[in-house]
């Protein structure tokens, strides 16, 4: 009997042990209508694996066995989310309750001492979860512990604030996401990463990085390199990190086509403003399309689904741009309705040319 082989990550084992559930399930609805019978030899060799398999996953990543366990690991996680965010906001208000009672050693020996403290109790809990719920919980506490460090430093020594203090913010958040496998803080560093690209971007521009989001196209630079970082950088140890990256990449070049395109004064374009306008709107109707059509090839289900919801978005705006004013409401609505029909034929239309695609991929 063949030893199990272990996922790399929790993600992965958690997907495998699903698969062998759905595959057991299919398996007696196949024995049930006479399609397959598998004898008794067959039948306890794959019950064998399957074990071996979940056990070893169970061991080693505390997976759902089962979907009773499922259904518990989804309200552990909504827990865990809570938790975390109530945690490093106990912290900051902790922080700011009691901080005119400390003399000024003592302010920094607190503000050093908290992130590597809690910094070390994350890797000490990490080591000893395998469920990763608490870990989660001590990581965003040490980030907080972090922010409030280069913050409140600054505030002791009267340093002006910067936009470079979203640099070593966004590496910690970094470094807690892949060395802990936590999406949360992944998707905190990318913000942070987010606003400093757009932050030097239009102080480059002449404008205070404070007001970078004045100019929405100081985000398309940052679009570009969250959408390239992962074909450069291999995720597959990192489930679901690839989707972040490209669904924030998506909304930093989406959100800026969705204002530009009724905010021309935005642009930093030396042209007529409604011609910014519609130049954005087009681009947005185009760009949502592409993505649809990219992401159904490419089997990246984040992308579709972002890419349906701005064309949606972009559609239902130029609607209302168009005829709110001049309709009778009930034959405004009933518009929308038509053009929601509409979009539903149109992507089963995809849907199904598509799929001799997959088909041929799967053989």
């Amino acid at each position: 009997m063949h030893s199990p082989v272990h996922s790399p990550s929790r993600h992965a084992a958690q997907q495998r042990a699903d698969e062998i559930r759905s595959f057991r399930a299919e398996l007696r609805r196949l024995e049930a209508d006479g399609v397959l019978a598998l004898d008794a030899a067959q039948r306890h060799a794959v019950n064998a694996h399957h074990e071996q398999l979940l056990a070893g996953f169970a061991g080693v990543f505390d997976i759902d066995r089962d979907t009773r366990a499922k259904q518990l690991s989804l309200g552990m996680r909504v827990a865990s989310f809570l938790g975390a965010l109530a945690l490093a906001t106990s912290v900051f208000l902790l922080f700011y309750q009691f901080w005119g009672y400390f003399a000024e050693t003592a302010q920094v020996a607190i503000l050093i001492g908290s992130p590597l403290l809690s910094l070390g109790l994350t890797v000490w809990i990490q080591g000893r979860d395998a469920s990763g719920y608490f870990t989660k919980l001590a990581a965003l506490v040490a980030f907080a512990c972090f922010v409030l460090n280069i913050s409140m430093l600054g505030q002791i020594w009267n340093i002006a604030p910067t936009d470079r203090a979203l640099l070593p913010w966004a590496a910690l958040a970094f470094l807690l996401a892949y060395t802990c496998d936590l999406r949360l803080l992944l998707a905190v560093g990318i913000c942070c990463v987010i606003a400093w690209v757009s932050a030097r971007v239009g102080a480059w521009g002449g404008i205070y990085w404070l007001h970078a989001g004045e100019r929405p196209e100081n985000f398309f630079p940052v679009a570009a390199l969250l959408l390239a970082l992962p074909r450069f950088i291999p995720h597959a140890r990192f489930s679901g990190f690839e989707s972040i990256y490209r669904v924030f990449g998506l909304l930093c070049i989406f959100i800026p086509m969705l204002v530009l395109g009724h905010w021309g004064q935005g642009s930093h374009l030396d042209l007529d403003p409604d011609l910014i306008e519609g130049g954005y709107q087009l681009a947005g109707f185009v760009g949502s399309a592409l993505v649809i059509w990219l992401g159904a090839r490419r089997n990246w289900t984040e992308m579709v689904n972002t890419g349906i919801v701005f064309f949606i978005i972009f559609l239902y705006t130029k609607f209302f741009d168009w005829w709110w004013q001049v309709m009778p409401k009930y034959l405004f609505f009933l518009v929308l309705g038509l053009a929601a029909i509409l979009i539903l034929l149109v992507l089963k239309r995809l849907r199904g040319a598509l799929r001799p695609h997959a088909e041929g991929e799967g053989a």
